[in-house]
């Protein structure tokens, strides 16, 4: 979602004439785009603007801008820490940045809420095909005790169907092949339509080969989105459905608004309709209150789901959360026990899962060269990658012409975070 309003914000500045400095050094305008879900992210920034305090000195024309969500959490106190800072940018208010490079002052702020935020339609200066990020909503209305956004990103709000459809219309006319559908819970999007409406859609546009969403909350999974994913050929076989515990009394604490066994009725009924999917999700490791008992029982539910894939953190307070009052707040030294033991298990399922997979022919949607190709830069086959209808990322070699193309694929290694294999010579689909 950051990574996408970044390119809403490069769009604006392109079409005043600004073009994307090789180095800080050379820039007239830094920004950055923040996220302040944990700790950790708002310390590096935090780090990373101290850092050009010197360089503004030597520059005094050079302008910083700080968007994004820390920008809103912090607001003017912001200003006080950092000085040198030119101005803040909430994400509600991304519009904003279009003119404040011409601006002469210091210290002004853009920070309240936008009521023509869903209305409003910015251009993004998307980089690379033959994927692109649509936003369908903003902010969040759930409320979940240990989350900031709601109090960053604003209440919810969904986008008119026909905008998005417009956008995405446009986007498979220049040559994009997958969208991914982006909101804090894509499931409760309300407009002229719900999201199995709008997925029946834009399933119709020609040109899109590939539709992706993110995130679902699992307690808004409904039956007819279920259905509709299994229906319509053109959404991918994998959804992000974030768990957080498998303790049903830390669950309640985070105000996630269903029990373990609600969420293991929904992934059984998923995993029936469509048997060859993907679930992913999200672990939080050592939320206020955790005993060794709850922290077992998201072991035990790990061991069950076997998902494919996870993202787990420590619990990081988040200033002004019900959660950061909690009493009981687990100690960091038990919290990364407790985080290393989730991650070696789901590191061990994961790797049975890809290792199941050799043999298999995949269908790869090609998006480039791989890390270890654009390292090397020499020869005329390189390794390419793409990902799998259910999200897996493959590396292999292959020409650069077939970069947009969707190949047959046999694997031919699973390995713990990615799958090796060769194009299939049988093509035909």
């Amino acid at each position: 979602m950051n990574f996408h309003d970044s390119e809403k914000m490069a769009g604006l500045l392109a079409l005043k004439g600004l073009t994307e400095a090789r180095e800080e050094k050379d820039a007239d305008l830094i920004i950055f785009n923040t996220c302040s879900i944990r700790e950790k992210a708002e310390q590096k920034f935090m780090s990373e603007l101290g850092r050009l305090k010197f360089l503004k000195r030597k520059r005094p024309h050079l302008k910083i801008i700080v968007s994004g969500c820390t920008a809103q959490q912090m607001g003017e106190e912001l200003f006080k820490r950092a000085p040198f800072v030119d101005f803040l940018i909430g994400p509600q208010n991304l519009s904003a940045i279009e003119n404040l490079f011409l601006e002469e002052g210091r210290g002004v702020s853009f920070l309240g809420d936008n009521p023509a935020l869903a209305e409003t339609e910015l251009p993004a200066l998307r980089k690379e095909k033959p994927k692109a990020w649509v936003s369908i909503m903003f902010g969040c209305d759930n409320f979940c005790s240990y989350c900031i956004v709601p109090y960053t990103r604003g209440r919810e709000v969904s986008r008119p169907s026909r905008n998005i459809i417009n956008e995405i219309t446009g986007l498979a006319r220049e040559g994009f092949r997958e969208v991914t559908l982006l909101g804090q819970n894509v499931n409760s999007y309300r407009s002229d339509t719900d999201f199995p409406g709008l997925l029946e859609r834009i399933h119709l546009i020609e040109g899109i080969e590939r539709i992706r969403f993110v995130t679902s909350h699992p307690r808004d999974l409904s039956d007819d989105l279920m259905r509709v994913m299994s229906q319509n050929k053109k959404i991918c076989e994998h959804i992000h459905l974030p768990l957080q515990s498998g303790s049903d009394g830390i669950l309640q604490a985070m105000n996630r608004g269903y029990t373990y066994s609600l969420y293991k009725e929904k992934v059984d009924k998923i995993r029936k309709a469509m048997p060859r999917i993907a679930i992913t999700t999200d672990i939080i490791a050592g939320f206020p209150g955790e005993t060794d008992e709850d922290h077992r029982a998201t072991l035990r539910a790990l061991e069950e789901l076997r998902y494919d894939g996870i993202f787990a953190f420590r619990y990081s307070p988040r200033p002004g959360t019900p959660a950061s009052k909690m009493k009981e707040q687990v100690f960091q030294e038990i919290k990364q026990a407790r985080l290393t033991e989730v991650l070696a298990l789901q590191d061990g399922i994961t790797s049975q899962k890809n290792k199941a997979l050799e043999g298999t022919i995949e269908e790869v949607l090609v998006e480039g060269m791989s890390a270890q190709s654009i390292k090397e830069l020499t020869g005329a086959v390189k390794e390419l990658t793409g990902r799998t209808r259910t999200n897996k990322a493959v590396n292999f070699e292959g020409s650069l012409s077939l970069i947009g193309e969707t190949l047959k694929v046999r694997i031919t290694e699973g390995k713990r975070h990615s799958l090796k294999g060769e194009i299939y010579k049988e093509q035909a689909f």
